[in-house]
This record gives C-alpha cells, sequence and structure tokens, in this order.
C-alpha cells in the first residue's frame, strides 16, 4: 500500500511514489536509516551495487555498521572528494552556471523521464526534511533507492527530517532531490554530475552519484542560495563560533573561505605539544620550530560549521551582522586528525557517540568502532585526503540561537614562498582589512594551495567564486555580489580579519594562524589597537600588517607578522607574491564590471585595478 500524504508534493514526486512497481518505505528518523544502510537489520556489512548497462555489477560504496554508527567507503577514489564541474543547470532561468544543453547538448527532459522510470522499478527510500533551521524554512524531500540507505542518513542528518504529522496541511514541499547513482556510467563517463532544475514553485536536483558533498549538502545549499538570490538575503559559506576568554570577555567569529579554508579548523582547541608550549610553526626550509607559552585557553561554544544563515528577520538595529546557522548536522573533515589526542573535543564526541554518526572514508572493520584518524588509502602509503564525518550539532552543545558576529575573518590556503619560487604565501599571522577590501576578497576567494577537499584541476591558483559559495549557487554573480556587499556596507562594526592556513611564507604553520588570532582578539574584545600596532601592508591587498604581537606575555616573533622579514622570502620573494596576487585579483574582478552591478561596488573594483591604498580602500565605505 502506497503512503498517503496530507500536505502538498510536486506533481512527479507524487506520480512516482503513487506508480512505483516495488515497495516505498517513509522514514521519519534518520537513525531509521541506519538499519536501512545495511540492507536490512542485523547486518554488519553491506555492499551498496547496481546493475549497470553494458557494464554488469557496479559496487559503489562497501558499509559498516560499526558501534558509533554508519561507515561508508567508496571503491572508487574519486567518488571520495567533491568534484569541482559537477553543477549543471537544465532550466532557462538566469543563470552564469554551465547548463545541461551547453555541456551535453539538447534537453535534459528525455533523461529525466528516464530516471524517473528508473526510480519507479526500485525500492524507494522517502523522507521529508526543512531546508534550513529557520521557522519560515521551506520544506523538501528526498526520493532515493533503498539501497542507497546511507546516503539518505547523511542527507536527513544535515537537513532536520521530519515526522509525517509534524507537516501542516498548508505546506508545499518545494524541493525534490532524485537520487540515481548508475546514471553516473551510462550517461557521465563515471563523472559526478548533479542537475539543478528550477521549475517555479519546484526545485528538482538529481543527484547522480552517491557522495554527499554535491547534492546532499551542497546541494541544499544551492537552494538555499535561490531562495536568498529570490527574496534579496545570503547564506554564507562560514562557520562561526563564541569565544571566551580567560577574562570572560566574549567575542563572536565568523571564518568564511573556500573549500579547505579553515572553517571547521575555527570550532577545534589549539592543541599543545608534550612540552606544553604551544608551536606556531616550522621553517620548511632549516626545520627549525618556534613556540610559545599560552597558560590558558579560551573557552569555545560553537555556532555553526559551513553554512550560515543571514536573514533580514535576523537582524536587528546593531551594526553587526546576526546570522544562525543553516544546517541540522556538521560535515566534518578529518584530514588533519592522524592520531590521538589531536582533537580531544571531536576524538570523544565521535567515538562515545550517544547517536549514530555516519563516517565517510574512515578505515573500519564491521561491528568495530570508526576512528576518525583512520583515514581510508587512496592507493597504499597515501591516505585519502578528504575523510569526513556527520555529526548532529546538538552533540557539541552547539549555540541555538543568532548571534551578533565581532569579526567576520576570511581563510586562504596558502603555498610555501621564497625569493628563489614566489608565490602568493606572503601574508603574515593575521591581516586586518577595510569593510570594501574584505568584500573584495569575497569576491575573489582563492581555492589555494593543496585543496583537500575537491579535485584540484592542477591550473594553479583558482578561484572559488563569489562568496567562496558560488560552485553552489545557480543564478548571476553579480546578484550576490551586490548581497555581500550590502551586508559589509550597512554592518560596519563588524571587524574583518584575514589570515592564512598551511604555510606564512617558509613557515608551515598549519591552522594555528586562525587559531591563534582568535585567542588574541578575544582577549581584546573591542578595545582598539594602538595606532603603532599596525601600519598598512607593502601589499595593499593585504590591508594592515601587525607591528608586533603579544600573546599572554608571549611575543610572535615579527617574521610571522610581515613575511618579508624571513631571509628565505625578503622583500624580493615578498614583491614578485604581491605581484602574482595582485594579477590574480585583476583578472577575476573583471567579470563584475557589469551595469547590473552597485555604483559601491564598481568604484570599489575600480580602486583595485588603479592600485589603490589602504587609504583608498577606507574612504569607500565609511566605519559609523
Amino acid at each position: 500500500m502506497k503512503p498517503k500524504f496530507s500536505f502538498g508534493i510536486p506533481e512527479t514526486a507524487l506520480a512516482l511514489i503513487d506508480s512505483c512497481e516495488q515497495s516505498v518505505n517513509v522514514f521519519e528518523a534518520y537513525e531509521d536509516l541506519v538499519d536501512a544502510s545495511l540492507g536490512g537489520p542485523g547486518k554488519l556489512s553491506y555492499e551498496v551495487s547496481y546493475e549497470v548497462a553494458g557494464r554488469g555489477k557496479v559496487t559503489e560504496a562497501i558499509i559498516h555498521r560499526v558501534t558509533n554508527g554508519i561507515s561508508a567507503n567508496y571503491v572508487e577514489p574519486y567518488m571520495r572528494r567533491r568534484d569541482p564541474d559537477t553543477m549543471v543547470i537544465a532550466d532557462d532561468l538566469p543563470t552564469d552556471k554551465t547548463k545541461y544543453s551547453e555541456r551535453f547538448g539538447g534537453s535534459f527532459d528525455p533523461l529525466r523521464a528516464e530516471t524517473i522510470e528508473w526510480l519507479r522499478q526500485q525500492d524507494l527510500a522517502v523522507f521529508f526534511f526543512r531546508i534550513g533551521l529557520l521557522e519560515s524554512s521551506r520544506y523538501g524531500m528526498a526520493i532515493a533507492p533503498a539501497n542507497a540507505g546511507f546516503f539518505a542518513m547523511g542527507l536527513a542528518m544535515l537537513q532536520p527530517i521530519l515526522r509525517l504529522s509534524d507537516i501542516p496541511a498548508d505546506v508545499q514541499v518545494y524541493a525534490v532531490i532524485y537520487v540515481a547513482p548508475p546514471f553516473r556510467h551510462t550517461h557521465f563517463d563515471g563523472k559526478q554530475i548533479v542537475v539543478h532544475n528550477r521549475l517555479g514553485n519546484v526545485y528538482e536536483i538529481f543527484a547522480y552519484n552517491l557522495y554527499p558533498g554535491p547534492s546532499a549538502k551542497k546541494g541544499i545549499y544551492g537552494v538555499l542560495l535561490t531562495i536568498g538570490e529570490d527574496e534579496g538575503w545570503a547564506t554564507t559559506h562560514c562557520s562561526a563560533v563564541e569565544s571566551i576568554s580567560p577574562y570572560d570577555n566574549i567575542t563572536r567569529f565568523m571564518h568564511e573561505g573556500a573549500s579547505g579554508g579553515g572553517k571547521s579548523e575555527m570550532l577545534q582547541h589549539i592543541v599543545r605539544e608534550p612540552s606544553g608550549e604551544v608551536l606556531i610553526g616550522t621553517n620548511s626550509v632549516t626545520g627549525e620550530q618556534r613556540s610559545i607559552q599560552i597558560p590558558r585557553f579560551c573557552e569555545i561554544r560553537p555556532v555553526c560549521d559551513d553554512m550560515a544563515t543571514v536573514h533580514p528577520d535576523l537582524q536587528t538595529d546593531s551594526r553587526r551582522l546576526r546570522l544562525l546557522d543553516a544546517e541540522n548536522s556538521w560535515f566534518i573533515r578529518t584530514d588533519n586528525i592522524t592520531g590521538y589526542g589531536i582533537d580531544p573535543v571531536l576524538e570523544k564526541v565521535t567515538i562515545n557517540a550517544t547517536q549514530p554518526l555516519l563516517f565517510l572514508n574512515i578505515k573500519t572493520h564491521p561491528g568495530g568502532t570508526a576512528l576518525i584518524w583512520n583515514h581510508t588509502e587512496d592507493e597504499p602509503g597515501k591516505p585519502c585526503p578528504n575523510p569526513r564525518v556527520i555529526v548532529p550539532r546538538t552533540l557539541f552543545d552547539a549555540v541555538d540561537h543568532p548571534v551578533h558576529i565581532d569579526v567576520r575573518s576570511f581563510g586562504v590556503r596558502t603555498p610555501p614562498c621564497t625569493a628563489e619560487n614566489p608565490t602568493y604565501g606572503i601574508l603574515g599571522l593575521f591581516h586586518f582589512l577595510p569593510p570594501s577590501l574584505a568584500w573584495l576578497w569575497r569576491l575573489v576567494s582563492p581555492r589555494g594551495h593543496a585543496n583537500p577537499s575537491i579535485i584540484s584541476t592542477g591550473k594553479g591558483m583558482e578561484s572559488e567564486g563569489v562568496g567562496s559559495y558560488w560552485p553552489f549557487a545557480t543564478g548571476k554573480k553579480v546578484r550576490h555580489a551586490n548581497l555581500l556587499l550590502e551586508q559589509i556596507a550597512e554592518k560596519t562594526d563588524t571587524r574583518y580579519v584575514l589570515t592564512p592556513n598551511q604555510f606564512v611564507g617558509v613557515w608551515k604553520v598549519g591552522f594555528r594562524a586562525q587559531l591563534l588570532m582568535r585567542e588574541y582578539l578575544t582577549r581584546r574584545g573591542n578595545s582598539k589597537l594602538r595606532p603603532d600596532q599596525i601600519g598598512q601592508a607593502r601589499c595593499p591587498l593585504l590591508g594592515y600588517e601587525l607591528e608586533f604581537l603579544t600573546i599572554e606575555g608571549s611575543k610572535i616573533p615579527s617574521r610571522f607578522l610581515k613575511t618579508y622579514k624571513q631571509p628565505e622570502v625578503g622583500m624580493e620573494g615578498y614583491d614578485k607574491g604581491a605581484a602574482i596576487l595582485t594579477e590574480f585579483f585583476k583578472k577575476e574582478l573583471e567579470q563584475y564590471r557589469t551595469p547590473e552591478l552597485s555604483e559601491l561596488g564598481h568604484r570599489i573594483i575600480e580602486t583595485c585595478l588603479n592600485n589603490g591604498t589602504v587609504e583608498d580602500y577606507e574612504r569607500l565605505i565609511t566605519r559609523k
């Protein structure tokens, strides 16, 4: 007997459910998908496989039941990271993205019909969810083959799965995700493809892959961005944390950046060395290490991990931005956790999970315990760079209400820089930015060095696009550029910071730069910096650099604040790196010089193209 619904469901989805030739199971709690992930109760291991025309049986993933949830490992290393060229647009609404017809030739309609027909012949898993955590959030649903239960479980964790009785009768479901894994082999040469089809009151996502990154997670992100583009608000690509100093001062940070830019890491604690010291970095040329003493760290309370709603209804008369988490669970990358004790908080939460978690690309045994530092190997001796775990935000005691933001930072993955091999890795430990310059960094959003989250194209320095969320958006770049500029121009009490990760010049620092920034600025609160403590950076795109920095009595060497003071870099290496960065900015900003961009936006971009100074940027947006 097919399920009946008391609320509105898109016509195609309802017809598929009603005409399905096999079983249709409606799930109302994500925990119920644990058994579904294994093909039924009592099983410890399961293969997610499909019959593919011309190839026979193809196994996509191996699933294990573990003591702390479900562990999924993809057979193909390619499927363990997000392909940056996944999204295509099937509809005729305005877009700057590649259309299905441009990439594959012809209309999507025949494949859409073929996909629905294939699903009609499968056992189906169906569930409903809220798109975001606002009370006014729209509703979505997922329709997947039942044997892809682990994929459905991930989506049901990331967005809040609903019981049918909790969905009001006047609701009309807005978004539908259709999951059809075999089609990547039969139609897309094995590639991850996600087709977005905006049909007025219905938003369809066709996920032709089983890695949840581009579809279950970023696909729904695309839905949120589309809603915001229509209504005039943005879902920012960021983490946020409430940091409490040893002196009880509270500072709230919002950390943005391209994939791999340190968003999840901003929620982590600093790890001490065995000596009790805090390692700043290791010189990649000489091997020298530099550490400092910090007797007590700040207490941190996470707010969000990767996506935040910046909705007009959340804003107040304050000149600080206000945001709310857009996800119900967090998709946490653990590549930096290579052994026990590196992140005790996350280790404790995941090992002693009180709810089942979903692990991806983690080496496990049926019936064992998934350990977040046991990364699956892409090949012998080469661990997968993108191990993940999905954890409900409630397990972190996360802040569950909107918060005002004091510091809005931007993270950049930087390569090593030397005079002999100059790169854009010239950033100091952190920089302060004028608001207008902070906007430019969000337009350009360098994807950065050695990105672990996505498959590299091998083209060197690349842009993640406006807001660093452009890979997930469906509409027009300039529209999002204007929305972000309005945020920044209106909320002038929020301070802007730029911070690197991986390298500061030749010094390997990992994510310590942004964590030390968090420790320092939490202690300072809203107090102003001394005039002699900051000066204009030698490269204007870096805003202000620090002249000196002291944390709990420990001085940070100036070579970490001004990379040209490192003998391996010097003025020559720095200036060549600055030229690389400046050229990259100018190239990327040209695309925004259209009539649709605001007049203020044009003036900020012209300032960059004309080699403006930090003072020039300061004059463009007045701090009220």
